[in-house]
């Protein structure tokens, strides 16, 4: 089952019209997306299920039942995808098409597609293609979860920063 996440704060239709004409296209079936509120201007599916909202339960039940999850370029559903040990097609959102504010989830999409597991299309017109390689060759399974929490050097490094080397005692 693929399941798809744009995050619930903005629609977005290129890859939710990229994502429909694909399963149109391929037959493929098995989808559901949770696609954001689209109001009367956005791009409604028409060949796999879809909600506008998830509740945290239901998101994280259809999250953990996925064999690959395709979302925009958010670090949240990157994470999420990494400490659930999911394969991940992600396709940036882009500041130009005023799908955001800035171009920060192409810089997100070309840092994560050095990782193991997780897959750029760049456009609407990779999207298909990329999907099509995935279904006939499935990504093997990701053996290691990322950790939910930051490494403790890291951590250390940041309070370095900010205190500029004279952090309080007990931190």
């Amino acid at each position: 089952m693929i399941f798809v996440t744009v995050g619930h704060e903005l629609r977005f239709d290129r890859l939710i019209k990229g994502l429909d004409n694909w399963a149109l296209d391929s037959g493929y079936k098995d989808i559901f997306a949770q696609v954001a509120e689209l109001g009367e201007e956005g791009y409604k599916p028409r060949n796999f299920a879809w909600q506008s909202f998830l509740d945290p339960d239901n998101f994280k039940s259809r999250f953990e039942g996925a064999d690959l999850i395709v979302a925009h370029a958010g670090m949240g559903t990157i994470i999420t995808a990494l400490t659930m040990k999911k394969p991940l097609l992600i396709m940036p959102r882009k500041g130009a098409l005023k799908e955001t504010r800035n171009d920060h989830q192409i810089a997100t999409a070309e840092q994560f597609a050095r990782r193991s597991g997780i897959y750029v299309a760049k456009d609407e017109t990779e999207l298909g293609p990329v999907l099509d390689e995935l279904i006939a060759n499935p990504p093997s399974k990701i053996n290691e979860a990322a950790s939910e929490f930051a490494e403790p050097q890291l951590l250390q490094s940041i309070r370095n920063f900010i205190y500029d080397g004279r952090a309080p005692k007990g931190l």
